[in-house]
């Protein structure tokens, strides 16, 4: 904890009401010197969640989140200081100071581009994801069962038979997920790259102000069109699932990296593989190939519990080879993956922030994604309220 948030800890007052909860955003001008996406959702106690450039979570005491409001809502330096002063015990020139510490933090933030999304830092100390929230802060939308074209040819006749949701639906969803305080969606499947509504569904979660991402084979990835509108639609990040029985699919990552290097795109790009008995053997090798396609970060999970000791000599791999290790996304938490080998399963991190995200299904059914995925009702047709107190019901 940083000498100003101790003062102000010191001298928080109880008599001092909450900032409103809800959700704030902010988008920076795009001629901004540190082009940046703030979101900020305060809870009804004070604390708060800053997601910063769809890359760093921080979980903040209610004096580090008045601060955040501020910075959030644009309030001139000055104005914010004068605000802080009259509901604490400070000076003005004070909270001036501890106002520009604040910003000062979150500024070598934007800079740091290889951050990986839902990476998560804590300005009280206190345990990350811990706690009672008001909302997740991700939704996983599962645009469709399909995984390949020729299964999409299969399935035409029963997905126009009402299988998946419609593109106004998910509109829908959308819009209640961000009126419920949900900052991130990250489409996903089966491959959503087969769903043609899927640039629009970015686009009306960009015009909401959410943060997006993308789980993909990166079968279609390859097309410089298709990858520009998934880009000029709003897209943050994007995960390329690794074949594991191939390495085809690390063209694709190749061909993206190159794609946002040479649009100037901030596209986060990372990359999962799952060990198998199969490609186990050839970990190493496949590591080394996908640090040479530009990946800004990897995420491991093993198939079966035997396989331990190769998933983590993989981490170590990784490491030496300069690729950083990203969980958080939907695929690490669904197996075996180093973070939950090296932590306590009463308390991890992983058990900790698998209970601040949920999935909705292709009809709209809402699943906890940890351990037994249980249905806790439709996100089209129930009220929020139900389904995450149903949620909350079970944790």
């Amino acid at each position: 904890m940083t000498s100003w948030q101790k003062r102000l800890q010191r001298l928080l007052s109880p008599r001092v009401e909450p900032l409103p909860a809800g959700l704030y955003a902010r988008k920076s001008p795009p001629d901004a010197s540190l082009p940046h996406r703030l979101h900020l959702r305060l809870e009804p106690d004070g604390r708060g969640v800053l997601l910063i450039n769809a890359a760093t979570i921080l979980h903040l005491n209610p004096t580090a989140a008045e601060y955040a409001y501020h910075l959030v809502q644009g309030t001139p330096p000055k104005q914010a200081a004068s605000q802080i002063a009259d509901r604490y015990r400070v000076t003005q020139e004070q909270a001036a100071q501890d106002f520009q510490d604040f910003v000062e933090q979150v500024e070598t933030l934007y800079l740091d581009p290889d951050r990986s999304p839902v990476s998560s830092e804590d300005l009280e100390r206190r345990a990350p994801f811990s706690g009672q929230i008001s909302a997740p802060y991700r939704l996983d939308c599962a645009l469709t069962y399909r995984a390949s074209p020729q299964e999409q040819l299969e399935d035409d006749a029963q997905s126009s038979a009402g299988d998946e949701l419609t593109t106004e639906e998910w509109q829908a969803i959308l819009d209640k997920a961000w009126d419920a305080g949900i900052p991130h969606a990250v489409f996903c499947g089966g491959e959503p790259t087969l769903r043609p509504d899927l640039p629009a569904l970015l686009e009306h979660a960009e015009r909401l102000g959410m943060v997006t991402g993308l789980l993909t084979d990166g079968r279609y990835l390859t097309e410089s069109a298709y990858l520009d509108d998934l880009f000029q639609a709003g897209l943050d990040h994007v995960m390329v699932l690794l074949d594991p029985q191939g390495a085809a699919n690390l063209d694709a990552l190749t061909r993206i990296n190159y794609w946002a290097e040479t649009l100037e795109a901030p596209l986060h790009i990372a990359a999962h593989l799952t060990i198998t008995p199969e490609n186990a053997p050839k970990g190493t090798a496949w590591l080394e190939r996908l640090a040479t396609t530009g990946v800004h970060a990897v995420s491991l999970t093993a198939s079966r519990p035997d396989l331990a000791a190769e998933l983590l000599a993989a981490r170590d791999r990784a490491a030496a080879l300069g690729l950083p290790l990203n969980w958080g996304l939907p695929v690490p938490y669904a197996g075996l993956n180093p973070v939950a080998l090296e932590m306590e399963a009463s308390d991890s991190f992983a058990d900790r922030a698998a209970r601040t995200w949920l999935r909705v299904e292709p009809d709209g059914a809402v699943r906890s994604e940890w351990g037994e995925p249980r249905l806790l009702g439709n996100m089209l047709r129930d009220p929020w309220e139900d389904v995450w107190g149903k949620f909350h019901t079970e944790h």
